[in-house]
């Protein structure tokens, strides 16, 4: 903050002390120097331009102006907004190093669209060395380049989208601050990333703070040379190859600071070998990170390197350890992977528990990771580290003095999922995931005979710790209803679980005759390796049951003939074996599965589709 308002004074110092003039740019102008009023506006930014000054401003209004622009130093050029006013040169930019606007030092660029070629495989929308300059609020699309940038700039809160390479750093102790950036999913240049950083030696120290990035490749790519600091990002990867943050060296110091590295679908989340001192500080590292190789993990670490307050979850695999001397990794969540530490066993500072987060999925309003009330997490950081409000650190994204003062918010445990009914002989089996929230206190369950019914005090049935709960059969009754719900220690109870309906047939007959065909929700889900899939049958009938992924593509059939009437359940491996008994292992994912059935004379009776998910 004191580099942004020192940056900020110097530039309004430089303006004071300057004589100005304010000129405008209008295609309904007269186009007469010197463009001192909207009525005599110059028809084109250049035009303006070549008779200003240093600490002239020259306002554009809307319009499409189809030139390079070349700054002046000193110069504040303001569009009327990036969604009406363009600058565009796509009839210009023909090889890589083109730029659509040189900027220069002491400079203000602010409210263009800024149109640079017809693909992201050449020219750049911003260059230049700019020291004490301020780009802000512009629009950069469909480059090789979006701002490459030399010099000190503070570059602040603009879209770059269609990029190979958002913004890029060189030799510069720029700030990168709030900026959304979008890479080309279709950019075959070799370097794919949303921010780079370069230097020659390392006295540079960019800051990278608070950007918003979506990329299938590389979120943040460090090379070589400089000390950044890279702190409160977003990162959402989005494809096989997506790597979070990569440091390559030489280096011998980078600072990664509460960072959010969620993958749809990644390799890592950071990879550091070519830096020496690594200081990785309150980050949050989830989701779908397979590189389906079985190389890679969220976090590689090696020696003099520093992990402190930081969560990884839901993963394949978590953290690898290339090098222990010097090496202090303390007060970190590794949570739920299926690997949690290779090449290192952590000492008793380091947890592996439910964060209890406000949301953790990204499908739904999602993700924030902000600590719920009763997190194990709150005030469990390093006592050494601060929070903002001076209390003891938390662990995770907000915590620390880069994180925030916020409210944590008292929620109810999680909706029990995977909530499956089986009618058996003489009883009912009930069943269901288990709930690991550390305020968890027990499972409310809930009966009627009616469809719909509400959930309280007059159909309670139950209140148990356990996952399963065994109902006898009372006579006299056709149909019962069933619901669960989950409760913590202070009184609040989840959502209900979806409804599960039994039809009840008498002893003699069951459980040979089932009044309905039934397709259920495979348990457990998510899932992995294995889970099991439960259907119903009517009466006796030709049963196909396929896997399909989200592509429609048939994965595996798990059964193909006939069956009586009756319950029955199919076991599905994410290892799929092959003709050949090669084996595939499938990849993190949502899966459909679809149980079609035909009656003996080959007539369809029967079809149903269902969703899991495979999480590694």
């Amino acid at each position: 903050m004191k580099r942004i308002m020192l940056f900020l004074s110097l530039l309004i110092i430089n303006y004071s002390f300057s004589i100005a003039s304010v000129r405008y740019v209008s295609h309904s102008g007269s186009n007469t120097p010197p463009y001192l009023t909207w009525e005599t506006a110059a028809d084109s930014i250049m035009s303006a331009i070549n008779i200003s000054s240093f600490g002239d401003t020259i306002y554009v209004a809307n319009g499409v102006y189809e030139e390079q622009v070349v700054m002046i130093p000193g110069l504040s050029l303001i569009g009327a907004g990036m969604d009406s006013c363009v600058v565009d040169t796509r009839i210009f930019a023909t090889t890589t190093s083109y730029r659509a606007v040189l900027i220069n030092n002491n400079c203000l660029l602010k409210g263009f669209q800024i149109l640079v070629a017809n693909n992201t495989e050449i020219g750049g929308g911003i260059g230049g060395a700019g020291d004490s300059c301020l780009i802000t609020q512009n629009r950069i699309t469909k480059a090789k380049y979006g701002i490459y940038a030399g010099g000190s700039p503070y570059i602040y809160n603009n879209i770059v989208d269609h990029i190979s390479s958002g913004i890029y750093t060189f030799n510069s102790n720029s700030i990168v601050r709030k900026n959304t950036i979008y890479t080309d999913p279709n950019s075959q240049s070799a370097v794919i990333a949303a921010i780079r950083i370069e230097g020659f030696d390392f006295s540079y120290h960019p800051l990278i703070d608070s950007n918003y990035i979506e990329t299938e490749r590389v979120g943040i790519d460090k090379s070589y040379g400089t000390r950044p600091t890279i702190s409160n990002n977003k990162i959402l990867l989005t494809g096989v190859g997506g790597q979070g943050i990569l440091l390559g060296g030489p280096s011998d110091t980078a600072r990664v600071l509460n960072n959010e590295i969620y993958a749809i679908r990644g390799m890592y989340g950071i990879y550091p070998p070519g830096v020496q001192y690594l200081y990785l500080i309150n980050n949050y590292f989830t989701g779908n990170f397979d590189d389906q190789q079985n190389l890679d993990y969220v976090i590689t670490l090696g020696s003099d390197h520093t992990a402190i307050n930081n969560v990884v979850t839901n993963a394949e695999r978590g953290i690898l350890v290339v090098g222990t001397q010097n090496l202090k990794f303390k007060f970190n969540n590794i949570w739920n992977n299926d690997i949690n530490y290779s090449g290192f066993t952590p000492d008793s500072t380091n947890t592996s528990i439910n964060p209890m987060v406000i949301n953790p999925d990204s499908t739904n309003a999602g993700p924030d990771f902000h600590l719920q009330a009763f997190s194990p997490l709150i005030d469990r950081g390093d006592p050494n580290i601060l929070d903002k409000d001076s209390s003891r650190s938390d662990i995770g994204l907000y915590g620390g003095p880069y994180g925030e003062i916020y409210r944590y918010i008292d929620l109810p445990p999680r909706t029990p999922v995977n909530f499956i009914a089986i009618l058996d002989t003489e009883y009912i089996k009930l069943s269901w995931n288990r709930n690991t929230e550390t305020d968890f206190s027990n499972y409310n369950l809930y009966r009627d005979t009616m469809q719909g019914f509400p959930t309280d005090s007059s159909t309670l049935v139950a209140s148990i710790k356990d996952t399963f709960y065994i109902q006898t059969i009372p006579p006299g009754i056709a149909n019962f209803f069933f619901r669960v719900t989950a409760v913590d220690y202070q009184g609040n109870e989840s959502e209900p679980s979806e409804e599960r309906h039994i039809e009840i047939v008498s002893v003699k007959e069951r459980p040979k005759v089932f009044t309905s065909y039934q397709l259920y929700q495979n348990f457990p889900n998510p899932f992995n390796p294995s889970t099991k899939i439960g259907y119903r049958l009517k009466e006796r009938g030709y049963v196909k049951l396929y896997v399909y992924d989200i592509k429609g593509e048939l994965v595996q059939t798990l059964f193909n003939q006939y069956q009586n009437a009756g319950y029955y359940e199919v076991d599905f491996n994410s290892e799929v074996r092959g003709q050949r008994s090669e084996v595939t292992k499938l990849s993190s994912g949502i899966y459909i599965y679809q149980l079609m059935v035909k009656n003996d004379n080959d007539i369809p009776v029967f079809s149903d589709i269902k969703k899991m998910i495979l999480l590694k």
